[in-house]
């Protein structure tokens, strides 16, 4: 069983890509990891030109397919919701999701 990294690329419009993001980190990304599906999360600035935006790919690392399915049927719609409501008129989102095949960490530099 192999971990899958549940990816969701945002664009967010340039003037209020700073408070998405403190929104993101304080409240948003918390109350995913809260719901205890998820090992670990990455917070990815998209280094492309995009007229009036700016890109984010936020990760989290789930232990399974199984795990990310329960949580994208019991957890995901009132999380999405969230975010609609609050930003949807500025953000476009699109997820993907990624296996991880084979992983490694640097301990020394």
């Amino acid at each position: 069983m192999n971990k899958v990294i549940y990816n969701v690329t945002v664009s967010v419009d340039e003037q209020v890509h700073l408070e998405w993001l403190a929104w993101m980190r304080e409240v948003h990304i918390p109350d995913v990891m809260e719901t205890g599906f998820f090992l670990a999360h990455r917070i990815c600035r998209v280094h492309a030109f995009e007229e009036g935006g700016v890109t984010y790919a936020i990760q989290y690392v789930c232990l399974s397919q199984a795990a990310l399915d329960e949580y994208q049927e019991k957890c995901a719609p009132a999380l999405q919701k969230d975010h609609q409501d609050r930003f949807g008129a500025h953000t476009a989102a699109f997820r993907t999701l990624l296996e991880i095949l084979d992983e490694s960490e640097r301990t020394t530099f």
